[in-house]
């Protein structure tokens, strides 16, 4: 059955009001809702009669209040406006005090697409009816940063992938050639073939055209269960051929950080335990509640640091005099303690100097759902990182 469209009352220019009263509260309000851009609505239910429309819409889409009413109605505006005014008639069968935010796709007066992030909950009045209120906002400077990120990163991919596979071609010509060279040789071009490969690993990683498409279309999570933070360093260990030693408190605590940068900053911890332990010990790690946050400890069984090293352990491009033969470049530490400084943590030498107990390294992250303040990052924590042991 047709149904009619309610007429729309004439979308206010200025926002002033003659008296402090509620019609006043309402325009106060209004106002701090737009002083951001934002595009502030109000639509009446069930009648879904639009009561109030920013002016700004019609700055931003070229179309007028009646355009929108129109398009709620179901009329052949909605075409025009695109998913805008479906998205709004169906808003309005929500339940109140319900906040939902979506992603639409709408059409200017010139019939080219601009995105909007729809923000709406369905309210009580006073006088027991409903209505739909929200706001509109402009999404097209976020996608144009996305897009440049995204291009950004493509041209970084090629431009770093090129030389590097250059590299790598020359160094498996090398090495197949190699039969009369010495042991000392051989292992240099090993370990420019492995460094080539970590570094293509990372671009995949990092800055394959999939991560980047990826961007602005999936919200990234923000925070991972220390649990599972440990998990992946245990699996790690165990992945080498390694036993892990795992001692930890019935915690289910979360962390608030970026789940992959603290996953790297975990990895170089334990590559180094790997690295400079012997083949075939184990490595300890821990977790446990400390202040307001969670202390990781990740321990092997070789050597130590030596005490002259402990200083400047996680300098950039610095690497232990123990470091001799091995592979490295001298930045891990220091892209890990960078990472941890950002996410308001600490990363510190846990045993300063050799010893029979190994290396050791502490990581303390603050964590979610503790009561009180959460801490920060010591002051005198170096930000000035440093690396490899």
């Amino acid at each position: 059955m047709a149904r009619s469209t309610p007429a729309v009352p004439p979308a206010p220019h200025s926002l002033e009001q003659s008296s402090p009263g509620a019609a006043g509260l309402d325009a106060h309000f209004r106002t701090i809702a737009e002083l951001g851009g934002d595009i502030a609505f109000s639509i009446d239910l069930p009648a879904r009669t639009l009561r109030y429309l920013s002016p700004a819409f019609t700055a931003l889409l070229g179309h007028d209040a009646g355009a929108l009413q129109a398009a709620i109605g179901g009329s052949g505006a909605r075409q025009a406006l695109g998913a805008l005014g479906m998205h709004l008639a169906q808003s309005g069968d929500g339940q109140p005090g319900e906040r939902h935010v979506q992603e639409v796709d709408a059409r200017n007066a010139d019939g080219h697409p601009i995105g909007l992030e729809v923000i709406t909950t369905v309210v009580r009045n006073p006088d027991g009816s409903n209505s739909l209120v929200g706001l509109l906002r402009d999404l097209s400077p976020q996608r144009a940063h996305l897009a440049d990120q995204r291009r950004f990163a493509s041209m970084l991919n090629h431009e770093f992938r090129t030389p590097l596979a250059t590299i790598d071609g020359a160094i498996q010509r090398l090495e197949a050639t190699s039969h009369g060279a010495d042991e000392a040789v051989r292992q240099r071009y090993r370990k420019i073939a492995t460094a080539v490969d970590r570094l293509i690993a990372m671009l995949d990683e990092y800055l394959s055209p999939d991560r980047m498409a990826a961007i602005g279309k999936v919200r990234q999570p923000n925070t991972i269960a220390a649990r599972e933070l440990l998990e992946a360093g245990v699996q790690q260990v165990r992945a080498a051929g390694r036993d892990a030693r795992v001692e930890t408190e019935d915690m289910g605590l979360g962390l608030r950080g970026e789940p992959e940068g603290l996953r790297l900053a975990l990895k170089v911890l334990v590559d180094n335990a790997l690295l400079f332990s012997p083949a075939g010990s184990s490595v300890a790690l821990s977790a446990r509640r400390s202040g307001s946050g969670v202390e990781f400890t990740v321990r092997d069984e070789g050597t130590g640091v030596p005490s002259q090293d402990a200083e400047r352990i996680f300098d950039k491009g610095y690497r232990g005099s123990n470091a001799a033969g091995l592979p490295g470049n001298g930045l891990g530490l220091y892209m890990a303690r960078s990472i941890v400084d950002v996410h308001g943590g600490i990363l510190r030498l846990g045993n300063a100097g050799e010893g029979e107990g190994g290396a050791e390294f502490r990581l303390w992250l603050p964590a979610l759902h503790i009561s009180g303040q959460q801490q920060l990052a010591s002051s005198s924590s170096n930000s000035d990182n440093r690396n490899d042991h």
